[in-house]
């Protein structure tokens, strides 16, 4: 392509863009130039620069909260499970050293579960009952680091010390110190008919995973003690924590190929599978949705334009008198179209990564001048407005305004290449 004629094309776009009255000033020139294009074309600008920024703060804002509460989530559960097919594993010990052999496996714990009905006083809740190793399962969760009042260590075999979720604690007023009574499914024939078997247990401490359902719900014992409670003789299954939490359906796949068939093997994204399927649909309707939003500030290039041919058509004729071909004037308003939506782009990117890395402090700041809270800690998971910005979706943001501020050019731009100079120049 000739560069002189690139460079007249640039020039000529950019005088578009620019306020044709400003220039008009400059050169003493006379104009007719309409402000109600300038304002469609400010209009456009500022739709695209809107769209942009608020897909980036609400893709970073549902990327954060779902970072944040897959984070909290393997803060107590762990990357895979293996379970025995008929809810016991008899064979666990030799399962657990199967499963640390494998190369990306950092550590193993077997597990008891079962669940049970607490009773303090007056109060009353269905609590999750979880038996542990407290000396291997650092290996496997952060539940270690989060318990508050004791050590997990001090869970022994033997003593029916438990450590509650903090809001499990907090519903049933229970101290570390205090007693709670558990009471189980597994019943027991008395000479006053069948009764749930009940144990009282000394709460040793709490711990706070920062995640409602965990922290309301879930109750550690030792795992021989769990298995005494719950009357069984062997372990539920084994926990791992591997070394890339991405790769866990890989890894345990892996697994499940390795192991006997009497076992049943799951990943972390499968025990929540629900939850994870829906963020997904919500981030990509969120998306479609606000792209759309872009789409209409993009096609209000369409009108800018056409009015801008409108208005030039005299010069345009002049420009094909003076030796402009078709593809010439096409590339002129295509770039001046292109201009003004990546501008646009590049105000709405700005806005939105600046508001994506701070969207924490600003709602904050709100909630106190307010005095609100958007996420009550008792109604979602958590309480704070997380943001994870990922560049990635920055690029497909930017990406896809780009192309439609692009095909938003053509019809106008062609509808340009086609004025004929001779029907144009008649009135003039």
């Amino acid at each position: 392509m000739n560069i002189a004629l690139l460079k007249l094309e640039l020039d000529i776009a950019w005088r578009y863009v620019r306020s044709s009255r400003k220039y008009a000033a400059k050169s003493g020139a006379k104009t007719s130039s309409n402000p109600f294009v300038s304002f469609i074309s400010m209009l456009s600008m500022l739709g695209i620069a809107l769209g942009v920024a608020a897909l980036i703060v609400v893709m970073s804002v549902m990327n954060g909260f779902q970072k944040e509460v897959r984070t909290r989530m393997l803060s107590v559960i762990s990357h895979i499970e293996v379970m025995g097919v008929t809810g016991s594993m008899a064979n666990w010990p030799e399962v657990l050293e199967q499963v640390k052999k494998h190369p990306d496996i950092l550590g193993a714990a077997p597990y008891v579960t079962g669940q049970g009905m607490m009773v303090r006083g007056d109060g009353m809740k269905g609590v999750a009952l979880r038996g542990v190793d407290p000396l291997l399962e650092p290996q496997v969760s952060d539940l270690a680091k989060l318990s508050k009042g004791a050590a997990l260590s001090d869970l022994k075999a033997g003593t029916f010390g438990v450590f509650l979720g903090s809001e499990l604690a907090r519903s049933m007023n229970a101290l570390p110190g205090y007693a709670v009574n558990i009471l189980v499914p597994s019943s027991a024939a008395t000479p006053v008919g069948v009764l749930p078997r009940t144990r009282k247990l000394t709460v040793l401490g709490t711990f706070d995973s920062g995640h409602f359902e965990y922290d309301s719900s879930v109750a550690l014992l030792h795992l021989q003690d769990a298995a005494r409670l719950l009357e069984v003789d062997t372990a539920s299954g084994v926990r791992a924590r591997i070394k890339n939490m991405d790769d866990a359906p890989q890894v345990a796949q892996q697994l499940a190929q390795i192991l006997s068939n009497d076992t049943v093997t799951r990943d972390w994204s499968k025990v929540n599978r629900t939850w994870f399927a829906a963020v997904k649909v919500e981030k990509t309707m969120m998306f479609i949705i606000l792209m759309l939003i872009i789409a209409v500030a993009a096609f209000n290039l369409v009108s800018m334009l056409v009015m801008t041919v409108t208005e030039k058509h005299g010069q345009i004729a002049i420009l094909r008198t003076l030796g402009a071909t078709p593809a010439s004037v096409r590339r002129i308003f295509m770039i001046q179209g292109f201009t003004v939506g990546a501008s646009g782009l590049l105000i709405g990117m700005v806005i939105g990564v600046l508001l994506a890395l701070n969207v924490g402090v600003i709602v904050h700041g709100i909630e106190t001048v307010l005095d609100v809270q958007f996420l009550p800690k008792d109604i979602y998971f958590i309480s704070d407005f997380p943001s994870d910005l990922q560049w990635v979706d920055v690029a497909w943001v930017g990406g896809i305004s780009l192309f439609l501020a692009l095909i938003s050019t053509i019809y106008p731009s062609s509808r340009a290449a086609s004025i004929n100079p001779v029907e144009a120049l008649r009135y003039e």
